[in-house]
């Protein structure tokens, strides 16, 4: 074996295997992942079932036969049977189902995708995919995932099957486009890709409709739809769910005649989270822009979160990940940016929760221009001030708390996991104001120091982490004289 062809399977005909790899002097490669498992005598092993493909037989055994083909719309290329041989090895490899460039498409309903989405469509591509519903119905394109090689790869949407029907849409980049509607009973889509470069490329689900109808529109992501009819007349509602607001669209469209057309009132609703807002209810929920997906880069996004007077805000962490030393969301205690810092967290490493001491909290995320992740899902809450005590102050990431009474007078303690170390040793002191003393500890995992004792642990700055740049950090050990 060299170079980049993978076989599915080699089997042994013993019980023994040797594998030996030779390298040059010269340019290495990324190399090689190898899985082995033991299986019984006289088999070939499970050799799998190509993705968008369906096997036949479930047998591995000498002279057992498999057969595959393909889900409806993709093209089967390679053998449609293999059978295990006398040696232990399959006849051939499994074939692989791919979506063709050319392609007529008859069904009420389907996908269309980019070649090896999501993989990749490679380069120099012309292809062309005609959609042909019954006359007098129309067709709707609904766009899940759209990446191009941004200007010089485009898709473009014809209302009709030859090369002089009129365009109706054509896309490049990353941008996922809106849904698009035909006026005839024919769409074509032409694909073309350049010689250099490619994106993810596109998954296109499409479905056709009478012409006193509107097209399905789907239930939008991040939120719930309301009504199933979509005769002319009928409307449907849309309520993005909590953390999510509207987009695009207004909360209910109608279907209607526009300009003798059978259409809705207005784009389909779509639900995305914020970058930044002002909130006054009791409770809700903060997501970073573009959750449950990846932020973007660039961001500055600021929140403002407001409770009644005479009450605190308390925010808890359901998920926060974020890029370690460069994408960044600072919780200030009050109503700005020059607000007293409550903490500035990257990373994954935040505490359970935080509380204001005043009826205002604010937050701004900002990240740089590379590399993003999946963000903070974070709830919040208006809590009131008990008249004889403090609010739970949280206990430290990688820390322990001693004491449970937080009354007017008590005190709490803290002490940090192996390894990390306070930021401050004085106990916290619920105060009269109803306030604690110093705000909440952190354990941190430090560049250097002295350590001591019979036993411990050393961790590198920032750990869990990936530690920083430009380090130089000493330990000095000390244990008892005498010992080593």
């Amino acid at each position: 074996l060299t170079g980049s062809f993978v076989p599915d399977l080699i089997v042994s005909m013993s019980s023994q295997m040797w594998l030996h790899l030779q390298t040059d002097e010269s340019v290495g490669s990324i190399g090689f992942k190898v899985n082995y498992k033991e299986i019984e005598k006289e088999s070939c092993g499970d050799p799998g079932t190509p993705l968008y493909g369906i096997r036949e037989g479930d047998g591995f055994s000498n002279r057992d036969v498999l057969r595959f083909e393909c889900q409806f719309g993709f093209e089967l290329i390679g053998e449609k049977s293999i059978i295990c041989q006398e040696n232990n090895q399959w006849s051939a490899n499994i074939p692989i189902c791919i979506f063709p460039c050319l392609s007529n498409f008859t069904a009420p309903m389907g996908t269309v995708l980019s070649p090896d989405y999501p993989e990749g469509y490679g380069n120099n591509l012309n292809c062309i995919w005609t959609i042909i519903s019954d006359p007098g119905s129309r067709i709707h394109l609904s766009f899940n995932d759209f990446d191009l090689e941004s200007q010089f790869d485009f898709l473009a949407v014809k209302d009709g099957d030859s090369v002089d029907s009129p365009i109706i849409g054509t896309f490049t980049g990353a941008e996922v486009p809106s849904h698009l509607t035909s006026n005839g009973h024919i769409l074509r889509l032409e694909f073309q890709a350049d010689h250099s470069m490619s994106g993810r490329g596109f998954n296109i689900t499409y479905n056709t409709f009478g012409h006193n109808e509107c097209p399905d529109p789907g239930v939008p992501i991040n939120a719930r739809r309301f009504g199933d009819n979509f005769q002319l007349g009928s409307s449907i509602s849309v309520i993005c769910e909590e953390g999510f607001i509207k987009t695009q669209g207004t909360e209910t469209i109608t279907c209607m005649l526009m300009d003798g057309k059978v259409m809705w009132s207005g784009p389909i609703p779509k639900c995305g989270a914020p970058c930044g807002g002002h909130f006054s209810s009791p409770s809700g929920v903060i997501l970073s822009p573009g959750w449950p997906g990846y932020y973007k880069d660039s961001l500055n996004c600021e929140w403002v979160i407001e409770a009644e007077p005479g009450h605190s805000i308390k925010i808890t962490f359901e998920r926060f990940q974020t890029e370690l030393n460069y994408d960044v969301l600072e919780v200030h205690d009050g109503p700005n940016l020059l607000s007293p810092l409550l903490g500035s967290y990257n990373g994954t490493q935040v505490p359970q929760f935080l509380f204001s001491s005043s009826n205002f909290m604010y937050l701004l995320f900002t990240t740089d221009n590379s590399r993003s992740n999946n963000g903070f899902k974070i709830h919040y809450e208006s809590v009131t001030v008990n008249t004889y005590s403090c609010l739970d102050p949280g206990i430290p990431v990688h820390g322990r708390r001693y004491g449970h009474d937080f009354s007017i007078g008590s005190t709490v303690s803290f002490s940090c996991d192996p390894g990390y170390r306070l930021s401050h040793e004085e106990p916290l002191l619920c105060e009269k104001n109803h306030w604690w003393s110093h705000p909440l500890p952190t354990c941190d995992a430090l560049c250097g120091g002295d350590v001591r004792g019979p036993s411990g642990t050393i961790l590198s700055p920032g750990y869990p982490d990936l530690y920083p740049n430009s380090l130089n950090c000493t330990w000095t050990v000390d244990v008892t004289h005498g010992k080593g």
